[in-house]
């Protein structure tokens, strides 16, 4: 530290006084330097309790136990079946099987949405492709325990997945590591485009399998793992729901989904060319608000 000297001289004093304003300031990280706040997301409350919460967790694992609870029951009824539009003729004898969505459904991709989250983008078929290689999902608690469940029971387990056939051979790679039933001889990895007829709907794909199989349980997160018609507007949504509502914890069993799906593209009719704010207002307008005091 520099002292003032000579009988409390002034010019001393406010030589010190500058010398330890420049050093305070020359030491202190500026204003400028300061890392910038994350960008805001709409992604970031379901990502959280995606990842941290255990509610989330008691969720997947009440849904898991519930649809091994029902599945006991289908194998015990020659008649249940959980395409109740694809299954036709006499499906009664045919061996059993099960459906499974893979993302969101057995597998936890929340690692791409946090990263979405944090850096303030959406979603991108070239880095969703990228994610998807490095075969770092997780299995969705119960996911693993139930699809185990059923192979030891003499049932087929089949992946209907929207990722695409070059996505594939990550996926199976994936779901292999962590001992996922893979069907043996039988090819039971149905992704979109594999075949020129299976699109994003998922109803030809369960055609497909109901040739050969009786469908006891479907499991997924998305209205589309269900029914082709989930891109409707959100009434024509809901009588369908309403429609198979006997279905809903009996043959179909949904995993809880926060952070994207058709219900979030429902409110500005399913048109993802629309700018990230038109969207967002779109979603606002339907909130059904308390007007305040």
């Amino acid at each position: 530290m520099i002292a003032a000297t000579g009988n409390g001289s002034r010019g001393g004093w406010l030589m010190t006084t500058l010398v330890l304003v420049f050093l305070l300031a020359s030491s202190a990280p500026s204003f400028a330097q300061q890392a910038p706040d994350p960008p805001a997301s709409d992604l970031l409350n379901a990502v959280l309790w995606m990842q941290r919460s255990v509610e989330y967790k008691a969720s997947a694992l009440t849904a898991f136990a519930l649809a091994r609870i029902r599945l006991d029951q289908a194998l015990a009824d020659p008649s249940w079946t959980a395409a109740p539009k694809e299954q036709t003729g006499a499906y009664q004898s045919l061996p059993p099987a099960i459906i499974l969505d893979v993302d969101e459904s057995i597998l936890d991709n929340s690692g791409y949405q946090a990263w979405m989250t944090l850096k303030g983008t959406s979603f991108d078929p070239k880095t969703w492709n990228a994610y998807v290689k490095t075969v770092t999902s997780q299995p969705i608690p119960g996911a693993l325990e139930f699809a185990s469940y059923a192979d030891s029971k003499g049932v087929k387990v089949f992946y209907l997945s929207n990722r695409t056939a070059d996505e594939e051979a990550a996926t199976r790679k994936n779901l292999e590591k962590f001992g996922f039933p893979m069907g043996g001889t039988v090819d039971t990895m149905l992704m979109t485009r594999k075949q020129p007829d299976w699109g994003s709907a998922k109803g030809t794909r369960r055609a497909y399998i109901a040739k050969s199989y009786r469908i006891l349980i479907n499991v997924g997160d998305n209205f589309g793992d269900f029914v082709d018609e989930y891109r409707g507007s959100e009434a024509e949504r809901l009588k369908i729901m309403e429609d198979n509502k006997a279905r809903w914890g009996r043959e179909w069993i949904m995993i809880a989904n926060p952070s994207y799906g058709s219900f979030e593209s429902a409110p500005y009719g399913h048109d993802f060319k629309l700018s990230d704010a038109e969207k967002r207002k779109l979603k606002r307008g339907v909130l059904d608000a308390w007007p305040g005091p």
